[in-house]
């Protein structure tokens, strides 16, 4: 009689090991899921603002680009004028002389 009541109490606390180790084992799955997902989720983040700064940087190249093409065109204006204003002198001063010589 002791000896059945032995065994099955060995058996029982056998089962409940084995349960325990089961259940371990779904924790363990459970919690390398998890990270994972967390794994997953952070690259996801990441990625997204790797996309974002990637997209801020190109808006900054574009608008640094777009202020130097301003900046060109500014100086390029300014220069026709320049050039503009000094023929404009220029023939005033060569209209002057001959007028000069003429008289």
């Amino acid at each position: 009689m002791m000896l059945m009541v032995k065994e099955v109490v060995m058996l029982f606390l056998l089962l409940l090991l084995l349960l325990l180790l089961l259940i371990m084992m779904l924790m363990m799955i459970m919690m390398m899921m998890m990270v994972v997902v967390m794994m997953m989720m952070m690259m996801m983040m990441m990625m997204m603002m790797m996309m974002m700064m990637m997209m801020m940087m190109m808006m900054m190249m574009m608008m640094m680009m777009m202020m130097m093409m301003m900046m060109m065109m500014i100086m390029i204006m300014m220069i026709i004028i320049i050039t503009i204003v000094i023929v404009i002198f220029f023939r005033q001063k060569v209209v002057l002389s001959i007028l000069n010589n003429f008289r």
